[in-house]
């Protein structure tokens, strides 16, 4: 039995060492291209075999950030949770406490702050005031328009929830020293911003 064995595993590796003769020296696995590897180089390895022809080069930095974001996610959401909040409600008192005394917006400014549609902040404000976190004003300059304010436990709140969640959030920067973490937030600066200016070009071309 244990010879029919060695005899099978020896046809199986031959035709392992078969196929990747086939595929040529470039193809071939290194242990040494290997060892630092995550996800995206083994994604992008096997686009190389199936597709040679295509430059795959915005899956080392946009692939990365979408996959950083899905890791973070999850950790940063339950940090809200703790709270009984979840990361819209979150959003919007610490919108409020940004702002800085008296905490007290508009329904234009904060949606457009949050960039979200004027129904889904509504959504939120209703759920945020019904916990007792904001309450909504009319305005003494104009009886018919309405301030959002973050009461005195919401903004209790928001501040107690950010200042955990970014220990949190810093613990996942720990492979990273100061010089990498400050080179990292300046090449994402700048290619935030050069694609939010591509856009608004784009905008300002089609009359937007």
């Amino acid at each position: 039995m244990s010879r029919l064995w060695w005899h099978m595993r020896q046809r199986m590796m031959n035709g392992i060492e078969g196929d990747r003769d086939r595929r040529g020296d470039e193809d071939r696995p290194r242990d040494s291209d290997r060892s630092g590897d995550d996800h995206v180089d083994r994604l992008r390895r096997q686009w190389a075999v199936e597709l040679p022809d295509l430059d795959t080069e915005p899956m080392a930095i946009l692939g990365r950030a979408f996959r950083l974001s899905n890791l973070v996610r999850p950790s940063i959401e339950a940090t809200f949770a703790d709270f009984g909040l979840d990361r819209g409600e979150f959003d919007v008192i610490a919108t409020l406490r940004r702002s800085g005394t008296p905490y007290l917006m508009t329904p234009t400014e904060m949606y457009s702050a949050l960039m979200i549609s004027s129904g889904g902040l509504t959504h939120r404000l209703d759920r945020l005031e019904k916990a007792g976190l904001i309450r909504r004003e009319k305005s003494p300059r104009d009886g018919r328009s309405v301030l959002v304010a973050l009461s005195e436990a919401g903004a209790a709140l928001a501040e107690k929830a950010f200042r955990t969640d970014m220990a949190s959030e810093a613990s996942f920067l720990q492979p990273l020293d100061g010089n990498e973490r400050e080179a990292l937030a300046a090449l994402l600066r700048k290619l935030i911003a050069g694609i939010e200016n591509e856009q608004a070009r784009g905008e300002d071309e089609n009359g937007g």
